[in-house]
């Protein structure tokens, strides 16, 4: 069975008998969920550790996950509330979803924290303008919004290759203009 070619509603529903299935579902949203944390809270380590948790509860309610009208995502993103909202009301984030998993922290790869910190920064949002529609679309869909790059070829109707080029340089120009900008 080919799990890139399923719905987000079937992986939960397979992952309850497949971890790949659970594994495919949380790649396609990793970075989406960081994205959201990073927004929202001060360093990259908690943000980090608020999408350990996400992730933890998100495989703990597995079992109990029925397909909605609503997208999975939403789902994933409703528990991210609520993991923040709990990390904020404590003074601290919970860890207890990973501990009764077994799960070790995430640990971070300077690509993960680079990304993270210049997508949450604002003069970053307003570099984003000056990029071409396809770059713009490119880069938010698989760094935002957690998109594959097949999920991104297959929508934009081009090559996973023309996807990865526009992504390498969207963010090769950020870069350029966020360091020109300080």
């Amino acid at each position: 069975m080919e799990l890139e070619r399923l719905s987000d509603e079937e992986l939960l529903v397979l992952a309850r008998d497949t971890p790949r299935a659970f594994d495919m579902f949380y790649r396609r949203h990793v970075h989406a969920v960081q994205g959201y944390f990073r927004r929202r809270v001060y360093d990259v380590e908690t943000a980090f550790d608020l999408t350990a948790e996400t992730f933890a509860s998100v495989l703990r309610a597995v079992p109990r996950y029925e397909p909605r009208p609503e997208p999975a995502r939403a789902w994933v993103f409703a528990i991210a509330r609520n993991t923040l909202y709990e990390a904020l009301r404590r003074g601290q984030v919970e860890d207890r979803a990973r501990r009764s998993l077994a799960m070790e922290p995430i640990v971070l790869d300077e690509t993960d924290v680079t990304t993270l910190e210049l997508l949450a920064e604002t003069p970053a949002i307003e570099a984003m303008a000056g990029l071409s529609d396809d770059q713009r679309a490119a880069v938010l869909a698989h760094h935002v919004d957690g998109e594959s790059y097949a999920e991104i070829a297959t929508r934009l109707e081009c090559s996973q290759s023309v996807v990865r080029q526009r992504i390498s340089r969207g963010l090769r120009a950020l870069r350029t203009r966020l360091e020109e900008g300080r």
